[in-house]
C-alpha cells in the first residue's frame, strides 16, 4: 500500500496522460487507470479514419501501459451521458447561431463528474490526467495555472472546474515542456508512445467536418436553412449561403461568396437565417458579457477588478476590467478585441492564474 496515497489517473491512451500516470508511479502513488469511452467512433458518420482522443486504438495504447507498469486499468462507459450534455448541447449551440466550446463543457460536467464518482467508489483521494495546467492552493481556495510549456497550456478549458473537484486535481504534467514528455516516454522504454501523434480535432468529429455533422444530426432543419442570406451591416444583401449553423464570427475562409475584398463574419441572425458580413474593422469590439461565470481564486468579484482577458484557446489575452451586470460579468477591455463570439469560452487571468470564466453571451 503506497504512502502516497491512491489516484484515480483519467487515460485517454495519448502520450501525456499516459506520462501522467507512468510519473505518478515511479513518484509511489498507487496509481489506478481508467479511461472513458465518451462516443460510438464506429458509428461517427464522418469520412476519414477516426484519430481523435479514446479511439480503440488509444484505449488498447492506455491499458498496454497499465499492463507494463503493473497497476490496473478499467474502462467507463460514459456514452449515454457524453452523448445528452456535449453532443447535444453542440448541435443546439449552432442552431443558436453560437459557436460551442464542447472540450469546457465536456472537462467540467462529464469527466470531472464521472472521475469523482469513481474515484469514491475505488477509495481514491486523488484525480488526475494529463492536461498541461496546474493547481494550488492560497487561502483555503483552489486555483487553476497555467502550464509551464505555455505553447501546449491547457488551462483555458478548465475554468468551470469547482472548488471540490480541484481541491482532489493533480497535474503531473504541468511542470513539464512538451519535448520533456516525449523524451520521458522514450526513456522509459515507451518509443512508440514518445513519437505518437497529437489529435486536434473535437473527438466526436474526426473528420473535422462540423458541418457534415451538424448535417447528419439535423438533416431536415439544415435543409431547411439553405438559400439564407449574406447582409452587410446596414442590411444590403450581398448574396446567399446554405444556412447560418455553417459560420463563426470572425470566419474569413470558406464563406462562399466573393466580393473584391476581404470580408468577415461580424454576427449571425438566427431568427432570419442571416450572417452578416463586414471589414476587419468592424470586428473590433470592446465590451461583452460573460455568462454562467464560475471562479477559482476568489469566491466574490471585487467590482472593477482588473484581468487579463482570453476570449479563445489560442488567444494571447487582452487587458480588461469586469463588472458584474446582474448573473453575468460585463468585460470592459483596454482597447478593441477582434472577433468576439457568443458561445465560446471567456477565461479571466489574473498573472498566471485563473481568475475565473464563462461563456461569452454578446458584445455588449
Amino acid at each position: 500500500m503506497s504512502t502516497k496515497g491512491r489516484v484515480l489517473v483519467a487515460m485517454s491512451g495519448g502520450i501525456d496522460s499516459s506520462v501522467a500516470a507512468m510519473l505518478l508511479h515511479q513518484q509511489g502513488y498507487e496509481v489506478i487507470g481508467i479511461t472513458m469511452k465518451t462516443w460510438d467512433y464506429a458509428h461517427s458518420g464522418g469520412g476519414r479514419k477516426t484519430t481523435g482522443c479514446c479511439s480503440l486504438d488509444d484505449i488498447n495504447d492506455a491499458r498496454a501501459m497499465a499492463v507494463e507498469l503493473g497497476f490496473p486499468h478499467y474502462i467507463l462507459d460514459i456514452r449515454s451521458e457524453f452523448g445528452e450534455a456535449i453532443i447535444d448541447n453542440f448541435v443546439e449551440e449552432y442552431l443558436a447561431g453560437r459557436t460551442p466550446n464542447p472540450c469546457v463543457l465536456c472537462n467540467t460536467h462529464i469527466k470531472w463528474d464521472a472521475l469523482a464518482k469513481r474515484a469514491e467508489q475505488l477509495d481514491c483521494a486523488y484525480i488526475a490526467t494529463g492536461h498541461y495546467a496546474r493547481v494550488r492552493e492560497e487561502n483555503g481556495r483552489y486555483v487553476v495555472g497555467t502550464g509551464l510549456d505555455l505553447q501546449k497550456d491547457q488551462s483555458y478549458v478548465l475554468w468551470g472546474l469547482k472548488q471540490e473537484a480541484l481541491a482532489k486535481t493533480m497535474f503531473p504534467i504541468g511542470g513539464y515542456r512538451k519535448s520533456e514528455i516525449r523524451a520521458l516516454a522514450a526513456e522509459a522504454g515507451f518509443e512508440r508512445l514518445s513519437k505518437k501523434a497529437e489529435s486536434y480535432e473535437i473527438c466526436f468529429i474526426p473528420d473535422n467536418d462540423y458541418r457534415g455533422f451538424l448535417q447528419r444530426k439535423r438533416p431536415e432543419q439544415i435543409q431547411s436553412m439553405q438559400e439564407g442570406r449574406f447582409i452587410d451591416s446596414n442590411g444590403n444583401i450581398l448574396g446567399t449561403h446554405q444556412g447560418y449553423p455553417f459560420f463563426t464570427v470572425g470566419q474569413r475562409k470558406g464563406l462562399g461568396i466573393a466580393l473584391g475584398e476581404p470580408a468577415y463574419v461580424t454576427a449571425i441572425r438566427p431568427e432570419s437565417n442571416e450572417v452578416v458580413l463586414g471589414t476587419r474593422a468592424e470586428l473590433q469590439q470592446q465590451t461583452m458579457l460573460v455568462r454562467n461565470v464560475n471562479l477559482q481564486k476568489y469566491a466574490e468579484l471585487e467590482e472593477g477588478h482588473r484581468a487579463t482577458v482570453k476570449i479563445r484557446y489560442k488567444d494571447r489575452g487582452a487587458p480588461a476590467t469586469l463588472y458584474t451586470n446582474g448573473d453575468m460579468v460585463e468585460v470592459v477591455f483596454e482597447h478593441p478585441v477582434e472577433a468576439i463570439a457568443p458561445g465560446q469560452s471567456a477565461v479571466f487571468y489574473e498573472g498566471d492564474e485563473v481568475l475565473g470564466g464563462g461563456f461569452i453571451a454578446r458584445p455588449f
